[in-house]
């Protein structure tokens, strides 16, 4: 039996393991199962590799960045932007290979791409963690502006209190990075001027659950369009299992 996973911290907010187990039980892999791995410190990775003996392992929310150090060889374009969240294991006789990837580019090229041509190339990005770093990166590929917005007013980062109406009007796309919103706070949401937008924005939020989360449900009662995090998240799990079966990586 090979065996699938995704470690985090907290995980309620996770789909993974339902999405898995029913592209399992619909594709007839009947080899293969998919569990949740709450570990509270990353430092337990290594006992939980060796006591479970997972073929490979997704990364959330907060190791994605924390867990490169445990990897034996990450892929360019993860190391790049610094952040992990798919993980690949081999074994040589009692060891065990990590390599590290990040699926979320693939996840987020797939979300934003039918919109590339559609919007101002202007972007604002939410956040500073994993998640962040992930956007930046698709942004770059595909030709945006872009400036990263902060709680804490850094020299390369906006503070939300700069984000006045004009710059905002300028802006072509929104994205949300944070955890702010997720399953259970569905409350909360970045600290946005919503009165500012004007409906010609694209709202993208990369938390999936709820579907429409409070940031995603402000833009769209002023018009906006809104991208949920649900096309992210089947991409990613995609490319995820494609990583963890081609024998090439």
């Amino acid at each position: 039996m090979r065996k699938f996973g995704l470690i985090g911290y907290p995980l309620g907010h996770s789909f993974s393991k339902k999405y898995f187990t029913e592209k399992f039980l619909n594709s007839g892999i009947d080899d293969c199962i998919y569990e949740n791995y709450q570990i509270d410190s990353i430092d337990k990775l290594l006992s939980l590799i060796n006591t479970e003996k997972p073929d490979g392992l997704n990364v959330t929310i907060p190791f994605k960045s924390a867990v490169i150090r445990f990897l034996d060889r990450i892929d360019p374009e993860a190391a790049m932007i610094g952040a992990v969240n798919v993980i690949k294991i081999r074994r040589e006789g009692e060891r065990s290979i990590l390599s590290g990837y990040n699926s979320d580019i693939t996840g987020i090229l797939d979300t934003l791409m039918p919109f590339s041509g559609l919007i101002p190339k202007s972007a604002l990005v939410l956040g500073t963690g994993g998640g962040s770093r992930a956007v930046c990166h698709v942004l770059r590929k595909m030709g945006f502006g872009y400036s990263v917005v902060s709680r804490k007013p850094g020299e390369h980062y906006l503070s939300y209190n700069d984000l006045t109406g004009s710059l905002l009007h300028e802006t072509g796309l929104i994205i949300n990075t944070t955890p702010l919103g997720m399953y259970p706070d569905t409350g909360s949401k970045p600290p946005l001027d919503y009165d500012l937008l004007n409906g010609s924005q694209v709202m993208f939020d990369l938390v999936y659950n709820p579907e429409i989360t409070a940031f995603l449900n402000e833009g769209r009662r002023r018009g906006c369009t809104v991208l949920t995090g649900l096309t992210m998240l089947y991409s990613q799990a995609e490319r995820s299992w494609q990583i963890w079966n081609d024998p090439d990586l």
